[in-house]
């Protein structure tokens, strides 16, 4: 047999009964028409925090100033 845990959430050392337990207080507390956009929002968090913990690593360029990108190029006019 498999000695390590087929869920992430046995690392924590929750059993089934525990996160039936959890679901049932969430379903209290929330309702079941807004477990979903809890969910969604909780993704989008973590989505975000990885972005920007990724964009944190990387180094900063230097910002190119907008005037010289407005301006027109000589062969653009006529």
């Amino acid at each position: 047999m498999n000695s390590l845990p087929a869920l992430p959430i046995a690392i924590l050392g929750l059993g089934p009964t525990e996160l039936i337990v959890i679901l049932v207080i969430l379903l209290l507390l929330f309702g079941g028409s807004k477990l979903p956009g809890l969910a969604k929002g909780l993704g989008q968090s973590i989505k975000e925090f990885k972005k920007a913990s990724k964009e944190g690593d990387e180094p900063e360029k230097p910002a190119e100033t907008k005037s010289a990108s407005t301006k027109p190029k000589p062969s653009d006019k006529n």
